[in-house]
């Protein structure tokens, strides 16, 4: 396969290609491209063990937040993915928990989604009559249940299933809108995977989604005010622990996690989500007269 092509991609924090740079992994190619929606980030082209992804940052390249998440150009970054051939996303997220039971340092694969962000660019079709689509299941069940069972197999706890609350950010959310989100049955909350997990699906890639909690969102316990660290305090000693302890095993994995991407079944309708507007003629086969 080129070096600027894969099937396969991680979208991820900031600085997400260093640690693996660190563990050995291969760098072929690094370039950002242009899109109908403006730059893409940088996308890395990586190799190990035989397999070739893409990997993206949401937000930046140095390992600090850049850009926060309502400013990450979600289309740009997706499409550009799409251009070099991605069929399957593995996201790696950071959302707070809003379920006692979920600490800090957990890791959940969610199975829905809950969408408060009310501003974020919801569609690559803006002003047409194309984009509804069916969300019974926002998460590729394919690659869910490559996940879960690639990560039984390295002996690391997950949750199975939870609803993802999506919000805009950047600030994060009062005792209030947590409260109204576990009324609503949230299990994590966080501003990247909406809308990523919408968009991926309406230009017909599989999108799975591994997130690892870092806090306790706000209300969830007593968690004194602190400047000096990220969240302010939200997270306690021990969780920043834990946490620090799985993005230490990051590397290894998010290469499991890919290794099952790549070996997940293909009988999920991620890829066929717009068939209906092709039949119809309103969209061309190839994706990419799609804007023309």
């Amino acid at each position: 396969m080129s070096r600027s092509r894969a099937s396969l991609a991680v979208i991820a924090r900031s600085g997400t290609h260093k640690p693996l740079l660190e563990a050995g992994v291969r760098e072929t190619a690094v370039f950002s491209k242009q899109t109908p929606f403006g730059e893409s980030n940088p996308i890395h082209m990586m190799e190990s063990g035989g397999i070739a992804f893409a990997l993206i940052s949401r937000h930046g390249e140095t390992g600090g937040y850049e850009k926060a998440a309502p400013w990450v150009n979600d289309r740009a970054n997706l499409f550009a993915l799409k251009e070099v051939g991605v069929e399957r996303i593995v996201s790696w997220s950071s959302p707070g928990s809003l379920d006692p039971t979920i600490l800090g340092g957990d890791l959940v694969v969610p199975d829905d989604v809950l969408d408060e962000t009310g501003s974020a660019p919801i569609s690559f079709f803006e002003g047409k009559g194309i984009g509804v689509i069916r969300m019974n299941s926002p998460f590729c069940h394919c690659l869910r249940d490559a996940f879960l069972e690639a990560l039984d197999r390295e002996g690391i706890a997950a949750r199975d299933g939870g609803v993802y609350a999506g919000t805009r950010g950047p600030r994060l959310e009062t005792r209030a809108e947590v409260a109204k989100l576990r009324l609503l049955g949230g299990a994590v909350v966080g501003m990247t995977v909406v809308p990523e997990v919408f968009l991926a699906r309406e230009i017909e890639i599989c999108y799975g989604s591994v997130c690892l909690v870092v806090n306790q969102a706000e209300g969830l316990r007593d968690a004194p005010h602190d400047p000096t660290l990220l969240f302010e305090g939200l997270a306690s000693d021990d969780e920043f622990e834990k946490v620090r302890a799985m993005e230490n095993s990051f590397p290894g994995t998010i290469l499991s996690l890919l290794k099952a991407a790549a070996e997940a079944k293909d009988d999920c309708s991620c890829r066929q989500a717009l068939e209906r507007y092709r039949l119809r003629g309103d969209i061309r086969s190839d994706w990419k007269e799609w804007w023309d």
